[in-house]
């Protein structure tokens, strides 16, 4: 089996640790980023788990995100039925695969706030299944379920925080999506072992928010699944150890489109302020989006509860 990793403010700085039941016990070292870690501590890691030993209690760490920048952010979109449908979309298969990418510095903990900006009206969620580059791809690969366990280092709980006014009135999901605060990731990083390759394809995503379920999928209903996708990708572009590639949300998020909505957005006519009033009134009215003081609770794990990716929480706030 894998192992849980945090990645933690300690006394002395920053530290990664093994999650160990109710404790963390202090991978030896220092690792600045997540492709440090990977390199020169997962073993050390490993090694650790297997040996007995105490450890600092897991309620008395600041855990940070185990994602850390730099590093390549690369997500799918409209990649589960549901949420094809709710954006009105077809919800069989597409022709193709939807990439897009988040900044790094969208980047943020369990615990820290999503920080709505201020000319933000539609804030929503996106739980979302997050893959771990584990080596470095600079060409075409024949990536296929038997082999992912090579590529893939870790899994860890994503939240795709989108900004719809701004990514859907503006078709700019880099700019919608990118805003500092809005990849949070954590709490724990799952480092696979090859025999833990197949659970990726059975893990359940939960998203709350303020206690009321809103997502609930499971990975097996993805449509392009992680060794397609990543098959794909190393076809057009180099990634690093401890990139973080987004696998898609499911339905249940605030958004939902009709032809009504798609024939607004896409017009040449209208103009740009009087679009975004109408759709802005009109998807408000749904009382979904994100308000200041709402929690988003995350959870992601195996039906075996083998592979548990513990809780991320974030509060969100207004921005200046």
């Amino acid at each position: 089996m894998g192992i849980h990793v945090v990645r933690y403010q300690g006394q002395e700085g920053i530290a990664w640790g093994v999650l160990q039941g109710d404790t963390v016990r202090t991978v030896p070292g220092r690792y600045d980023t997540l492709a440090h870690f990977l390199r020169e501590g997962a073993d050390k890691a490993r090694k650790l788990a297997q040996e007995p030993g105490e450890g600092i209690p897991l309620g008395n760490l600041r855990l940070l995100s185990p994602v850390t920048a730099p590093c390549r952010i690369v997500c799918q979109g409209a990649n589960y039925s549901a949420h094809r449908e709710e954006a009105n979309m077809s919800p069989d298969k597409p022709p193709f695969n939807l990439i897009f990418t988040k900044a790094d510095s969208a980047l943020s903990g369990p615990g820290d706030d999503i920080v709505c900006p201020p000319h933000v009206r539609l804030l929503d969620y996106e739980i979302e299944l997050g893959l771990i580059i584990g080596k470095p791809i600079t060409g075409p690969e024949n990536v296929t379920d038997e082999n992912l366990h090579e590529y893939i280092a870790g899994l860890v709980i994503t939240n795709d925080v989108s900004a719809r006014d701004v990514q859907m009135l503006q078709s700019q999901w880099y700019k919608g999506k990118s805003y500092r605060t809005f990849c949070p990731a954590g709490p724990y990083l799952y480092l696979l072992d090859p025999e833990d390759a197949p659970r990726i394809h059975n893990l359940e995503l939960k998203l709350w928010v303020n206690g009321e379920l809103r997502q609930s999928a499971n990975t097996s209903q993805l449509l392009y699944k992680p060794a397609e996708t990543l098959a794909e990708l190393a076809g057009l572009m180099d990634f690093s150890p401890g990139d973080l590639i987004m696998t898609g949300t499911p339905g249940g998020v605030a958004l939902k489109l009709s032809e009504e909505d798609d024939r607004l957005i896409t017009s040449r006519k209208i103009p740009y302020g009087e679009k975004r009033q109408t759709f802005v009134e009109k998807q408000v009215g749904t009382n979904r989006y994100l308000q200041p003081g709402d929690v988003v609770r995350c959870e992601i794990k195996s039906g075996d509860g083998a592979i548990n990716l513990g809780v991320l929480e974030n509060k969100v706030v207004r921005g200046a």
